[in-house]
């Protein structure tokens, strides 16, 4: 299957990988080839994109590249149409619990703002306004860590953390991989609702495809050996997603389609 290809609409491109390979071995295996990926601002929505995948195929190194946290071996990244700058924060979210457990919950989502030289009476101010909008308002003085806090209330620390700097890209690498299937689904609507609210742009790593169908926009198939997008969804849901919209044919059918494409891609 060959790899997609992406055409630029009127909207302005946030998001773009131009021919961007990796190699650990100087050339002898690539783990990525010559790969592109385009992602555009829809004004007044932004977008929600899921990138589905074997492990191994390189989908968490695509939200690196993204990141900064790893530059590519060829390849160049693109951020709001112009070439990514190393000091340019992005903010991401990871399937482990990354927090700070020597410091409280309002602490550690004030982090960032410390690091940026915000007064301190601004940034425990804004930080109290993520604690509240991840549903974490009268845990702020609690130490971010088991048992203080549960699996769930770890991840919506790290979500505060990564919301408080007002971020139009949010990267999110299998963040609820490690929650029980209730948190999850809970979690699921946290993220939504942020996202109707901020109207950022979120790149979403999962293994998980009805997740994927429940969350997106769009979804992106990766292939490995070497890696690369091969397979695009539209999801064509309703834009307000809820616990009900599981239930209905059409998401059901995505799943089917989208999990069908995904076996024919890794078999």
């Amino acid at each position: 299957m060959s790899a997609i290809q992406f055409t630029n609409t009127s909207n302005p491109d946030i998001i773009e990988l131009r021919k961007v390979s990796q190699t650990y071995d100087h050339g002898k295996t690539w783990v990525i080839k010559e790969l592109d990926l385009l992602i555009e601002n829809v004004p007044n929505q932004g977008q929600f994109v899921m990138i589905l995948g074997k492990s191994g195929c390189g989908k968490s190194t695509l939200l690196r590249y993204i990141a900064g946290l790893q530059k590519p071996t060829s390849g160049e990244v693109f951020i709001d149409e112009k070439l990514r700058a190393e000091d340019l924060p992005i903010s991401m979210v990871f399937q482990q619990y990354p927090s700070m457990p020597c410091y409280t919950v309002l602490q550690n989502v004030a982090l960032p703002l410390e690091y940026r030289h915000v007064t301190k009476k601004d940034r425990l101010a804004q930080a109290m306004e993520m604690i509240k909008l991840v549903g974490l308002d009268g845990h702020q003085d609690k130490f971010a860590k088991a048992p203080d806090l549960s699996g769930g209330q770890l991840q919506r620390v790290a979500l505060a953390r990564c919301l408080v700097t007002n971020p139009d890209i949010i990267l999110m690498d299998e963040p609820f991989g490690a929650l029980d299937t209730r948190t999850r689904l809970d979690m699921q609507l946290l993220v939504f609702k942020i996202w109707q609210e901020l109207k950022s742009t979120i790149v979403f790593v999962t293994h998980d495809i009805a997740e994927a169908v429940f969350l997106a926009d769009d979804i992106y198939l990766m292939r490995a050996n070497p890696g690369q997008i091969v397979k695009n969804f539209h999801v064509d849901l309703e834009f307000i997603r809820t616990r009900e919209t599981k239930l209905q044919p059409r998401f059901l059918e995505l799943v089917n389609e989208v999990e069908r494409a995904l076996m024919d891609i890794t078999s």
